[in-house]
């Protein structure tokens, strides 16, 4: 979590601050400040608080922003008790305390700050500090999402597209996904935009589909980027361009997007758009596999098995294609199978024994 999300809870501090003025100049106004909260005024204590929490005027102490925030919180202050429960969830300034920070966002959260409800129906759908509940966890996701919380908005749209807990009403998905999409969500507006692409809940208009990516995509989501990109690769909603997809490709598979990657990969390997390079291929099949994409675990294995990009390795070959044929693919099981044709019965045991110890690591992460 930012300190972007407690500035939302913090509200009084966005109007008591002006950013443009030098530090010198405020100074007088932070010694007005302490003597207010000094006195006993709450909401003086929780924007000193805040000020210690970041550092700024006065050298940042969690250990001293947690103490205005308690004098605050215990007044009932509602944003000092979710910035209380804030430092108790990351260890700022206090022991770290799940149960602590339940407690404090629950005090705010009564109150009706929608900040302090999204924490808590995080908390219950995590089972961090309390026991898990899903129920109690969507109630209070609905409380937030109802006074207009973005985050919130998005997982009630999540929550209806995928039917987790209610059934599945792509209308009501499409509903949420738009209020937060409006707040600049990008991780909605690239649901606007599959939905939309889909005809899922709206007629099918590939146009406003990749309107909504190209909004997405420029606030920097990896998924919104790949998606933008495929949209030029095929030209739906926009003219057919490789040049364009691959730049946006690109810039989803240098964010780790494993979809991305393995294309990326493709592209290197059959020298589409881009110059054929067997090396640059390789990488980024690599990339995509160590994701477990199945699909760039089986080109991972084909460059092993043709010395394309890496040394020629039956053993790395067979390894990659037996991740691969996990997923049930009859295509890469049957590579698996054909290589082996090619190894000694030890080859085979080592490629095997190889799988298994990548297959534990990825599990264990």
């Amino acid at each position: 979590m930012t300190h972007a999300t407690r500035i939302v809870a913090v509200v009084a501090v966005l109007t008591a601050l002006a950013l443009c003025v030098p530090v010198q100049a405020q100074t007088p106004a932070a010694d007005a400040l302490r003597v207010r909260a000094e006195a006993g005024d709450a909401e003086a204590q929780l924007n000193l608080g805040f000020r210690y929490d970041i550092g700024r005027v006065v050298p940042q102490d969690h250990a001293e922003a947690v103490r205005w925030y308690r004098l605050a919180a215990d007044q009932g202050n509602a944003s000092a008790q979710y910035s209380l429960g804030f430092n108790y969830n990351t260890g700022q300034g206090v022991p770290e305390d799940a149960a602590e920070a339940v407690r404090w966002y629950r005090l705010a959260a009564d109150q009706g700050l929608a900040t302090a409800q999204f924490n808590l129906a995080f908390m219950y759908a995590n089972g961090r500090g309390v026991s898990q509940d899903a129920a109690e966890a969507m109630r209070w996701y609905r409380l937030a999402a109802d006074q207009g919380h973005a985050a919130a908005q998005l997982n009630q749209g999540s929550i209806y597209y995928f039917g987790l807990g209610v059934p599945e009403d792509n209308a009501e998905a499409l509903r949420w996904f738009r209020l937060a999409a409006d707040q600049g969500v990008a991780g909605a507006q690239a649901f606007l935009g599959q939905m939309y692409a889909r005809g899922e809940g709206v007629p099918q208009d590939y146009t406003q589909s990749v309107a909504w990516y190209r909004t997405a995509a420029g606030a920097g989501l990896a998924a919104a980027q790949f998606a933008l990109g495929a949209s030029y690769m095929s030209g739906q909603g926009v003219l057919q361009d490789d040049v364009e997809a691959v730049s946006w490709i690109r810039k989803a598979a240098e964010q780790g997007h494993a979809g991305a990657q393995v294309l990326l990969g493709g592209f290197y390997w059959n020298g589409q758009v881009i110059d054929q390079d067997y090396k640059q291929a390789a990488i980024w099949m690599r990339a995509s596999a160590e994701q477990g994409e199945t699909l760039g675990q089986y080109m991972l294995g084909t460059a092993y098995e043709k010395g394309r990009g890496v040394p020629q390795d039956y053993t790395e070959a067979h390894k990659w294609f037996n991740l691969a044929a996990v997923s049930g693919d009859a295509e890469f099981a049957t590579a698996r199978d054909q290589v082996a044709t090619m190894m000694l019965p030890a080859q085979i045991a080592e490629a095997q024994k190889l799988a298994r110890e990548w297959q534990a690591a990825f599990d264990a992460r």
